[in-house]
C-alpha cells in the first residue's frame, strides 16, 4: 500500500466519522479497510458480512471487538450505533438499493460502490430514499478523487490541449470463472459495461465536464461460452458530445487486461496509461514542444475518497460525486444497450453546461505535494 497523502495528520478518532463496511470481499479486505485504518477524517467502526466467523476475524484484525461484526440479518442493528455515521456498500450490484434504503431509514449516510444499482429505476429510488431521510449518498467514483485525473481535467479546461476533438478509452480484463456474480445478469445488471466499462464512460464525462447527446454501440456475446450465457463479452461504444466532439471506448471480459484514456486536442494530448489501476497511474501531457509526466507524492485513492465523504458528513456538504452522478451513468448505459441491441444511434437527453451532475462547490482535497 502506498504512503498516505500529505494533507495533514489523522485527527483524534472522536472527531473522525465512523464507517461500517458492508461486504467483506477482496476490495474491502485489500483496499477499503486499510484505507479507513489510516484515514485522516474517517475510521472503521464496524463490518457487515454473511459469515459471522469471517466478520469477527476481520473485526479483530482491525482492532475492533466481536460485537463490531454484524451479519446481514443484523444490519439494522447499526441504528443503535451512534458511532457509525456512514456505511460503505461493497455488495453485488443488485443489493445496492436494498442496503442503501435500509441505511437511509437508520439515518446513516451512504457511500456506494459503482455502478449505483442494476437499473436506472433503482438508482433513482436510492437518491430519493436518501433525500427523504436527510442523509447523503455518494457514488464511489474513486477516479474523480485522484491528482492524476484532476491534473488532466484541469489541463483540458485551461486550454493547454487547444480545442478538444477526440477521446478514447479501453478497459478490459479476462473473466475466466463462469460462477462469479459479475457474470450474472440478475446480480450485476450487465457485463463488462457496468463493471469496468463504466470507468471509461464516467472518466470521459469527468475529464470533459460534458454530457453526451447521443450514443452508438455494438456488442458481442459469443455462443457456447458458459461465461457469457447472460451478459456480453465485449462492447464498443461511441459517444457524441456537443460541438462535434466524439469519444470512443472499448470494454471486455475476454481481452488482456488494459486500461487507458487518451484525449486529443488541436494543440496537444493527454494520455493516462494505466488509467484505472489502484496503484501506479501514469499521466503524460504532450504538445509540439515536449512530453511531460507530472509526478505526485504517493497517495491512496480510497483514502482520498472516504476522507472527502467524511468531511462532507461532518460539515454538511454535498459530495462531489452525489447519487445523481451515478444515475446519469445508468441512463447512458441504458441507451448504450438499446443501441447495441437495435443497431441504431440513440439520442439521449441533452444537458448544457459543465459538470452538471457534480457538486462543483465542493471539489475534493488533493495531496498538496503534487508537482
Amino acid at each position: 500500500m502506498p504512503n498516505q497523502p500529505d494533507i495533514g495528520d489523522p485527527e483524534p478518532q472522536q472527531k473522525r466519522v465512523g464507517f461500517a463496511v458492508v461486504g467483506l470481499g477482496e476490495l474491502s479486505a485489500e483496499e477499503l479497510i486499510p484505507a479507513l485504518r489510516t484515514s485522516q477524517h474517517a475510521y472503521l467502526a464496524a463490518v457487515v458480512t454473511g459469515e459471522p466467523d469471517k466478520g469477527q476475524a476481520f473485526a479483530r484484525a482491525a482492532g475492533l471487538s466481536d460485537q463490531d461484526a454484524y451479519t446481514y440479518e443484523q444490519f439494522d442493528d447499526l441504528a443503535k450505533r451512534d458511532d457509525v455515521q456512514a456505511v460503505y456498500i461493497v455488495l453485488p450490484n443488485n443489493l445496492h438499493r436494498e442496503y442503501t434504503e435500509r441505511a437511509a431509514r437508520m439515518g446513516k449516510h451512504v457511500l456506494c460502490e459503482k455502478p449505483l444499482a442494476t437499473s436506472t429505476e433503482d438508482a433513482e429510488a436510492m437518491v430519493a430514499a436518501c433525500k427523504a431521510a436527510g442523509v447523503k449518498l455518494m457514488a464511489a467514483y474513486r477516479i474523480q478523487y485522484t491528482p492524476h485525473h484532476w491534473t488532466a481535467k484541469r489541463a483540458i479546461a485551461a486550454g493547454q490541449l487547444g480545442k478538444i476533438k477526440l477521446l478514447d478509452s479501453i478497459h478490459a480484463q479476462v473473466e475466466d470463472d463462469a460462477s462469479v456474480w459479475r457474470l450474472s445478469l440478475k446480480q450485476a445488471g450487465g457485463g463488462p459495461l457496468v463493471d469496468v466499462g463504466i470507468y471509461c464512460l464516467n472518466t470521459l464525462r469527468f475529464l470533459t465536464g460534458l454530457e453526451p447527446e447521443w450514443v452508438y454501440a455494438a456488442m458481442h456475446q459469443p455462443q457456447n461460452d458458459e461465461r457469457f450465457k447472460e451478459v456480453e463479452e465485449s462492447m464498443s461504444v461511441m459517444l457524441g458530445f456537443p460541438s462535434g466532439l466524439i469519444a470512443n471506448f472499448l470494454t471486455s471480459y475476454g481481452a488482456f487486461k488494459t486500461d487507458t484514456v487518451r484525449v486529443l486536442g488541436e494543440a496537444g494530448s493527454v494520455l493516462l496509461d494505466p488509467a484505472f489501476v489502484y496503484i501506479g497511474l501514469e499521466l503524460e501531457l504532450s504538445d509540439e514542444r515536449a512530453k511531460t509526466r507530472p509526478q505526485f507524492a504517493a497517495y491512496d485513492q480510497f483514502t482520498l475518497e472516504v476522507d472527502h465523504f467524511a468531511v462532507c458528513i461532518r460539515e454538511n456538504r454535498e459530495p462531489y460525486t452525489p447519487g445523481e452522478e451515478g444515475v446519469q451513468d445508468h441512463r447512458l448505459m441504458d441507451a448504450i444497450y438499446q443501441s447495441a441491441r437495435s443497431g441504431v444511434r440513440v439520442e439521449v437527453e441533452k444537458f448544457s453546461g459543465q459538470d452538471v451532475f457534480r457538486n462543483t462547490r465542493n471539489e475534493p482535497e488533493l495531496p498538496s505535494s503534487a508537482s
